[in-house]
């Protein structure tokens, strides 16, 4: 090829010499175009070849051993896992992976075996057998099995009937063939391997005449044999089988006991004959023919079935690569619990790229992915037990967990980040000998190929990568003595077939580009590839030790630069990449640090200096040093992040926890007083009731002075008992700025300055001075509105009222009340005042609008002359307002009141 003789032809040419003439006399030359079929031939080499060198078949056989089926695991051991052949077709197969990975347990394929033999038997005229034939039922049964188990699952899923579709959607369209299987299954008896007597009439028309003349046989030949023993011919009765036909044993001096009969055989000693007597010959010659007439029937049989499967054949053949494309799925899934896999992201060349969480621009985001084959080999030396791990798969990103943690363990490999930017044409990856160049590019092609086939990807969650038609390797040595090929032609070679084949979407990995020449000529060599590469393919990444390579980023944003890091300290690799700088190989560190020659490394630092422009020295180590420094400030700033993220996270769980044990604290202490107020509110009760029982029997015997005492000293207890449970905080008294701002209203309470604490009620205002009658116990006093001062609760009626009441129905002569206090005279319509639980409403904890909805509805399911308790609590106080509003409002409602002077949080309603 032109390309070809023009890039060997560089090495004869001294222009070259010169770095700043480089970029003038190279220029990409396009390759001559062979015809379309030589191009096929060349690109399946070199896949063929790529494969190889990324050890693709070692993943394939990694993935057979989770296959179920001899037809999966065949295609999977010979490396011939299906690609996708475009984007959609590799998202499909992640798709099926991915429900393959979340399926509770694994397929069953027990009883599928590879019919392909079997249908071409069939197909080119062979006569299948019995077994055979039962083998294609067997298989038919067990494909139609594991549809019904896919359905069965898909129908268990709770909420997501979806999450097994691309399981069933492989099944989808077969034809699992099942008149043909139940047609075997009349015909065939499996377990006995022989054809049934209902396979045709004919066939059991046949076996049972057949049994009849060997019953008639039997028999004869049974009498024949104990005559012949009776007779001293033979020393227990014998009848056997000679020559396909049935007869007796008897000695050769007695066969003149058998006239007629034919000798069939002769024993090995010769003292015995088998002879088949005259009267069972024509029993026997049925028995033949009837014989030969089963199998002929049998055979017919069989040509019927074999027929039938051979008319079926595309039928079969389209279930069976179904079956082998589910099993391979399920075995994909296993593959991805296995090694801790992920689902990538395939990107599609000219979508809008979305930035990373960094504000970056990727086409190639995968972080801490591991070389497969190298985690294989270290997830085999972990123990049984650890293998046994419980799997589970965390739906949010995809990812497959064993419940290993192999990012702890010594032995597993180094993880890689690879960030590649979507405007990047060209990798360049720079760095010492040993230091993971070729595994890091080898990943790549791998993670590359790994997901066109729909495998998982051992790496962290979401990583992302384009879809490439092609990977084409040049990775190791190609010299040839056979081909009279040295290292470089063959490696020429090799890329002049790479640059012919490759596409707009293809992945080219170049190991050690221009290597086994001049260095100068490499350099120009390899500068005029990877421009052409940048042109004409998707991605390109190539490995070097030229340090004039890593200067193309400068002129050409297509370019970017990788290294791989090395410790100086150690003089060891870390085996991690480092994105946007250039690497060295430090040659002469390594030889320094492993004792050489102290001169002539001074010498080798002395042609350095020589070879390599100051400029160039200084601005390479200054970029170095910046991305040293700037690496240990992202670090530093990485760690003081997550530690500030740790103390947020620990503060956020103590603030949840607080706020939680404030909540339970906080209905604990209101229990807990509305425990205390209920038995303050009990006993006051009691007290109360006490009080009125004494005096009610008093009322019979006592005079009229002696019942004016009783009144006074009963009201004198009542409100002893009423101040003695009074809450000092409840009934707070609200000191006006100025006292002439206070205009009494009928039923304010007030205290009365000189009545000490004791709360009277304004019963009558007299006018516009602002004086008012008011009533303490049976006294009513005029009073000057400075002297008094409102109470500013709002609850603040309850307690005068109740004990206004009791004083009122004492100056009544106050008629027997109930336990609760109820009055009978007035009351006696409704029924008594005592709280259940089927006449209580609770509102507490309730909005506004629900407590009104839940009272609404108590009311009208409350009957009629009955009393319904609310319990509205005290709160801010808005539940207990509208509660009154619709009690005012409510025709049903007779009157409300609340339950006792002590309890402020519960309303007593009587209903119509």
């Amino acid at each position: 090829m032109e390309v070809c003789n023009r890039f060997i032809s560089i090495r004869s040419s001294p222009i070259f010499l010169f770095r700043s003439q480089i970029h003038k006399s190279i220029k990409p030359t396009i390759v001559k175009s062979k015809s379309s079929q030589d191009k096929i031939r060349v690109l399946k080499e070199l896949k063929k070849e790529t494969e190889e060198t990324l050890e693709w078949q070692s993943i394939c056989s990694s993935v057979s051993r989770f296959t179920s089926t001899s037809m999966a695991s065949s295609v999977s051991r010979s490396g011939n896992l299906p690609f996708g052949r475009d984007r959609e077709e590799s998202q499909k197969l992640l798709e099926q992976t991915t429900a393959a990975v979340l399926l509770p347990q694994p397929l069953d394929f027990s009883g599928i075996e590879d019919l392909s033999e079997i249908v071409g038997s069939a197909v080119s005229g062979e006569l299948l057998t019995v077994r055979q034939l039962c083998a294609v039922a067997r298989s038919l049964r067990a494909a139609r099995g594991v549809l019904a188990q896919l359905e069965k699952m898909s129908s268990e899923s709770q909420g997501d009937s979806q999450r097994y579709s691309p399981l069933l959607e492989i099944l989808e369209n077969c034809n699992f063939l099942t008149e043909l299987e139940q047609k075997i299954g009349l015909c065939i008896d499996c377990s006995l391997s022989v054809v049934k007597d209902q396979a045709s009439e004919k066939l059991g028309f046949i076996r049972s005449e057949r049994k009849r003349n060997m019953e008639s046989l039997e028999s004869l030949l049974k009498v024949v044999s104990t005559r012949i023993f009776q007779a001293g011919g033979i020393d227990s009765p014998l009848v056997t089988k000679r020559r396909s036909r049935m007869c007796v044993g008897i000695r050769a001096s007695h066969r003149s006991l058998l006239n007629g009969g034919v000798i069939l055989g002769v024993s090995s000693s010769g003292a015995t004959y088998f002879m088949e007597p005259r009267d069972a010959v024509e029993l026997n010659n049925m028995e033949v023919r009837l014989s030969n007439s089963e199998k002929a029937e049998e055979l017919a049989i069989l040509s019927l079935l074999t027929s039938e499967i051979a008319g079926s054949e595309m039928e079969i053949r389209y279930l069976m690569d179904k079956i082998v494309e589910l099993d391979l799925a399920s075995a994909r899934g296993s593959f991805a619990h296995w090694i801790n896999g992920v689902c990538p992201v395939l990107g599609a060349i000219h979508e809008r790229v979305e930035l990373n969480k960094t504000g970056e621009s990727l086409s190639v985001d995968i972080e801490c992915i591991r070389h497969p084959l190298l985690l294989e080999s270290s997830l085999r030396s972990l123990s049984s037990v650890e293998l046994g791990n419980s799997i589970q798969f965390d739906g949010s990103n995809g990812m497959a967990k064993s419940g290993r943690s192999p990012e702890h363990g010594a032995d597993f490999p180094v993880p890689l980040d690879i960030k590649i930017g979507d405007t990047t044409k060209v990798v360049v990856i720079s760095g010492p000998n040993t230091g993971g160049k070729t595994a890091t590019m080898k990943t790549l092609g791998l993670a590359a190929l790994m997901s066109k086939a729909g495998l998982y990807l051992p790496a962290k969650p979401s990583p992302k990568l384009p879809w490439f038609d092609h990977v084409l390797a040049d990775i190791g040595d190609h010299q040839s003595l056979e081909h009279n090929l040295s290292t470089f032609s063959g490696h020429i070679s090799r890329l002049c077939k790479i640059m012919e084949v490759a596409s707009p979407e293809s992945l080219v990995l170049v190991d050690e580009i221009g290597n086994g020449t001049d260095p100068s000529e490499g350099v120009a060599l390899s500068t005029s590839i990877l421009q052409y590469l940048a042109d004409r393919v998707n991605l390109a990444v190539v490995t070097t030790h030229y340090a004039d390579l890593s200067s193309m980023k400068a002129n050409d944003t297509r370019f970017e630069n990788a290294a791989m890091e090395f410790c100086i300290e150690t003089l060891q690799p870390t085996y991690r990449v480092l994105w946007g700088s250039a690497g060295t190989s430090n040659a002469l560190s390594i030889a320094k640090s492993i004792g050489f020659d102290q001169r002539l490394l001074a010498r080798a630092y002395e042609w350095v200096e020589k070879l390599m422009p100051d400029r160039q020295k200084e601005r390479k180590g200054l970029l170095y040093q910046s991305l040293l420094e700037e690496r240990e400030t992202l670090k530093a700033q990485a760690e003081k992040a997550a530690s500030a993220l740790s103390e947020i996270k620990k503060l956020h769980q103590e603030i949840l926890f607080e706020a939680e044990d404030i909540d339970r604290r906080e209905a604990a202490l209101k229990a807990k007083q509305s425990q205390q107020v209920h038995q303050e509110l009990e006993a006051a009760k009691s007290q109360i009731y006490s009080v009125v029982k004494a005096f009610e029997e008093q009322l019979n015997h006592a005079s009229s002075n002696q019942l004016n005492v009783s009144i006074k000293d009963s009201e004198t207890a009542i409100t002893t008992i009423v101040e003695s449970h009074r809450s000092s905080g409840d009934l707070s008294v609200q000191e006006s700025s100025s006292s002439s701002t206070y205009i009494p209203q009928t039923g304010d309470q007030v205290q009365v300055r000189g009545f000490g604490n004791k709360l009277a009620t304004v019963i009558k205002t007299s006018g516009d001075d602002g004086n008012a009658l008011v009533q303490f116990g049976k006294m009513r006093v005029l009073v000057k509105k400075n002297d008094m001062k409102v109470v500013s609760n709002s609850k603040r009626n309850a307690v005068s009222s109740s004990v206004l009441h009791l004083k009122e129905q004492g100056q009544r002569r106050i008629p027997k009340q109930s336990p609760t206090g109820s009055a009978t005279d007035e009351e006696g319509s409704f029924s008594p005042v005592v709280r259940t639980s089927k006449n209580t409403v609770d509102l507490r904890g309730m909005r506004a609008e629900e407590a009104i909805y839940h009272l609404n509805m108590a009311i009208a399911a409350c009957r009629s002359n009955k009393v319904l308790f609310i319990i509205h609590g005290m709160g801010s106080g808005v539940i207990k307002e509208r509660v009154l509003e619709i009690l005012s409002d409510n025709p049903r409602v007779a009157r409300f009141e609340q339950e006792s002077p002590m309890n402020y949080g519960c309303t007593v309603a009587y209903i119509k």
